[in-house]
């Protein structure tokens, strides 16, 4: 077995190319992930994630996918039902705490449900950005509320109901991306907030769910910390507050690289968040030739972060015995998730 390298890749369409074949039979990414250009029927998607599995001749490679409910939702009915958006869990939770709580939990346990079934093993999610007033709507209502109590009670539920159900949580955006007055899609945003707020505010969910197994960075500047560098290329960033202030020793991947928030051609990037410390470099809009740009300048899995990868995949091995029906039926007192 080749030894993999520290990056998670995804793939242009709904099955493999030769040429994505070749490609990562020769640079063995740890994971991959799917979007919804990748998504088709049932029986597609297996083969799919079958495939990429095979090519790296690990059949526990992790796949992962953003599958949040609300807006940001890769798998859609038929697939799995239209879920809320962590908003609504935040405003269920406002009213009644232990109520907003069981509702996340139930909601991820059934995110377990239907991305095992077609082989998927990790989900972004929870999103433990805790955003301020007229901040970007990149975030929004993906977000569980605007304190951060809420956040970390329905971020650890969720987080919660994932491992339950042997699904491989991701924390995001770390060290936090709710002050973010851009899009970090098409453009770099800069937090000019106190050390104190920070600490306060948008450290606070992360810190207390600091055991999880994996966290993706926010591509963003923190002014009082690295005023040149985002979070995801800065050492500093990752060094004194991701793995010091918060003391997060879990797998740490980068953002999605292709996103324009991050200057340099896909090598100067990758090789940029490898040696500010990230165990990960993630691109996902499945471009071969920025795929291979990534792949030239990323190395073996090895070290610190090959333990962190090894121990973050122990977490989804072992899954409750609930019954489905029963947890989409309760989930339904709270809220109607359209089949």
């Amino acid at each position: 077995m080749t030894e993999s390298k520290s990056m998670i890749l995804g793939c242009a369409g709904k099955s493999l190319t030769r040429d994505e074949i070749n490609f990562y039979r020769s640079e063995c990414p740890w994971g991959f992930i799917l979007f919804a250009r990748n998504i088709g029927e049932a029986e597609q998607i297996r083969d799919l994630v079958a495939a990429m599995r095979d090519c790296v001749e690990r059949p526990d490679a992790p796949v992962f996918i953003d599958q949040e409910g609300g807006r940001v939702q890769r798998l859609r009915p038929p697939l799995a039902p239209n879920y809320p958006a962590g908003g609504a869990l935040g405003a269920l939770w406002r009213n009644d705490h232990d109520a907003g709580n069981r509702a996340a939990w139930l909601m991820a346990r059934l995110h377990a449900f239907d991305l095992l079934r077609y082989g998927i093993t990790a989900d972004c999610l929870p999103v433990l950005d805790v955003p301020i007033e007229g901040a970007n709507d990149v975030i929004g209502a993906r977000a569980y509320g605007k304190e951060p109590r809420a956040v970390i009670e329905l971020g650890r539920a969720a987080a919660e109901g994932l491992m339950s159900g042997g699904v491989l949580p991701v924390m995001k955006h770390i060290p936090g991306h709710g002050r973010a007055f851009a899009d970090t899609h098409f453009e770099l945003p800069t937090v000019d907030a106190s050390m104190s707020d920070l600490q306060r505010h948008d450290f606070a969910p992360f810190r207390e769910l600091n055991h999880l197994p994996m966290a993706m960075t926010a591509h963003v500047v923190y002014s009082a910390i690295d005023p040149k560098n985002p979070a995801t290329t800065s050492g500093k960033v990752i060094d004194e507050i991701i793995r010091g202030e918060i003391g997060f020793d879990g797998l740490l991947m980068s953002d999605d690289t292709s996103m324009k928030a991050l200057s340099g051609d896909f090598p100067t990037k990758a090789a940029a968040i490898l040696a500010a410390g990230c165990d990960l470099v993630l691109h996902c809009n499945g471009v071969f030739e920025e795929m291979v740009g990534i792949a030239s300048r990323t190395t073996g899995l090895e070290g610190t972060s090959l333990q962190r990868a090894q121990r973050a995949l122990t977490y989804i091995k072992n899954r409750d015995r609930a019954d489905e029906a029963e947890i989409r039926a309760e989930f339904a007192a709270y809220f109607d998730a359209v089949a």
